[in-house]
C-alpha cells in the first residue's frame, strides 16, 4: 500500500518507518527539512521524500492523490510558542483538507488518553480538538490514546530515568500519588500497524495501555528496583505546578516547556477506559518493568533507533548542523580533529591525563569544580571520577 507518514523525524515516526518499510509498503514522508532523514533511507526505493509545511497548505499540493493511509504524528508538547495549540489546530485543517483531495481510506492518529470527567491540561485540550478536526475528513479515522510511553529514548522513560537515577531522596510533589496505564512502545508500535487497513477500528477510538495500573511514585520505585538502586520518595502538598515544572528541568534533561507539560498532564489519572482494542488486536502486552528492561536491553547495545529530543518542537535541534545529525546505530560518533605541535608527544599526552586531576582545568576551574558540587548535591558522582 502507498503510506503517507506524518511526523516522521519524531519520536514514534522514527521506530513506525522501518516496520512499514520491512511490510513491503511505499511510504511517502511528508517532511519540512528532508536533511533530519537518515541518510540510509535516501536510496530506499520505496521510500519518498516531500518538503512541506503543515502550515502552508500551497506545499501540501505536493502530495499523491493516490494515497491509502495516512499516519498522523504531529505534536508540539515540547513547544515553548504559547499559542501551540493554534497552530496545531491548523496545522489539522490543512492535513485534512490535503488528504480529501486524494484516494486515502483512512487516517491514523497518536493521541492522548482524555478524561472527559475533569478539566484538561492545554496539550490534551490541543489533542481533543486535532481528534474533532481529523474526524471531519472524508477518510475513514482510527484514534489511538496512549498514556507514558516506556521504550529507550522517550521523553517519560527519560524523565523517570534521570530522577531515579540521581536522586537517592527525593521531596515529591503530590501529583506523583496520581495514577497512570503505561504502555511499552513496542506495543504502540504494534497497535499502529494493527489497525491499518483493519475494518474493525474503522471510525473508532481506542484507549492503549499496559497490563499495570500504577502512580508515579510506584513507577520511579518500579525502575529503581529494576536497576538494583535505593530509593526513599516523600511527597509534599506544597509544590505548585510552576515549583514542580522548575524541579523536572533542573533535575532532569527535559526543557522547561516540556516540564511543564507533563506537570499540567500529570494532575489527572489516565487510565484506559475506552476499551475494545484486544477485539480488533490480539498481542502481547509487556508490564512496566519488562518495558523498562527491554529499554535497557536497547541502550546496553547502543542501538537507540529514536529520542524524545528527535522532534524540532523540542528545541534541542540545531538548524545549522541538520545534514550532520545521523543516529549512530552501533552508538559511535568519531569527531576527529588534528593540530600540529612541535612539543614532545609525551608532554602533550601527559597535559591531557592531567585535565580534572589535581591540577584541575586550564581554564575556569572554579567553574568546574562548582559544577562538581552542584551535581553532588543532586546524587550525581561530582568529582569523584577525576583522575587520581
Amino acid at each position: 500500500m502507498k503510506i503517507l507518514l506524518t511526523g516522521v523525524t519524531g519520536y514514534i515516526g522514527k521506530r513506525l518507518l522501518p516496520h512499514l518499510l520491512k511490510d513491503g509498503h511505499q511510504v511517502i514522508c511528508l517532511v519540512r527539512d528532508p536533511r533530519r532523514i537518515q541518510e540510509k533511507y535516501s536510496e530506499n526505493e520505496n521510500i519518498t521524500l516531500i518538503k512541506a509545511d503543515l502550515l502552508d497548505q500551497e506545499s501540501l499540493k505536493k502530495i499523491p492523490t493516490d494515497i491509502d493511509i495516512a499516519y498522523y504524528f504531529v505534536h508540539s508538547m515540547g513547544a515553548s510558542n504559547e499559542s501551540f495549540a493554534k497552530l496545531e489546530g491548523s496545522s489539522a485543517v490543512n492535513f485534512v483538507n490535503a488528504i480529501n483531495r486524494t484516494t486515502a481510506r483512512q487516517i491514523i492518529y497518536l493521541s492522548g488518553i482524555i478524561d472527559d470527567e475533569v478539566k484538561l491540561s492545554k496539550h490534551l485540550n490541543s489533542r481533543l480538538n486535532v481528534e474533532n478536526i481529523l474526524q471531519k475528513a472524508n477518510a475513514k479515522f482510527t484514534i489511538l490514546r496512549a498514556a507514558i510511553i516506556i521504550g529507550s529514548g522517550s521523553g517519560s522513560f527519560e524523565i523517570i530515568r534521570d530522577l531515579a537515577e540521581k536522586l537517592p531522596i527525593m521531596i515529591t510533589p503530590k501529583w506523583l500519588k496520581t495514577k497512570c496505564q503505561p504502555i511499552a512502545v513496542k506495543n504502540v508500535i504494534e497497535y499502529l500497524l494493527g489497525v491499518m487497513n483493519q475494518p474493525k477500528a474503522l471510525n473508532k477510538i481506542f484507549d492503549i495501555g499496559g497490563p499495570d495500573i500504577l502512580t508515579y511514585k510506584e513507577m520511579l520505585l518500579g525502575y529503581a528496583e529494576v536497576r538494583g538502586l535505593k530509593r526513599f520518595i516523600i511527597t509534599v502538598p506544597v509544590l505548585t505546578p510552576r515549583l514542580s515544572s522548575y524541579w523536572l528541568y533542573f533535575v532532569t534533561s527535559t526543557n522547561f516547556h516540556l516540564a511543564r507539560s507533563l506537570v499540567e498532564s500529570m494532575k489527572n489519572e489516565v487510565i484506559c477506559k475506552i476499551k475494545g482494542i484486544d477485539e480488533v488486536i490480539d498481542i502481547k502486552l509487556y508490564g512496566y518493568k519488562e518495558a523498562i528492561e527491554r529499554a535497557f536491553k536497547v541502550i546496553d547495545s547502543n542501538q537507540v533507533l529514536s529520542s524524545w529530543i528527535d522532534s524540532a518542537s523540542t528545541g534541542k535541534i540545531q538548524q545549522d548542523f541538520l545534514d550532520k545529525i545521523e543516529v549512530p546505530e552501533f552508538g559511535c560518533l568519531i569527531d576527529e580533529r588534528s593540530l600540529k605541535y612541535k612539543i614532545d608527544v609525551e608532554k602533550i599526552k601527559n597535559r591531557i591525563w592531567e585535565i580534572g586531576g589535581d591540577k584541575g582545568w586550564y581554564s575556569w576551574n572554579w567553574a568546574w569544580s562548582l559544577r562538581g558540587i552542584i551535581d553532588k548535591a543532586f546524587g550525581g558522582v561530582g568529582l569523584r571520577r577525576g583522575r587520581r
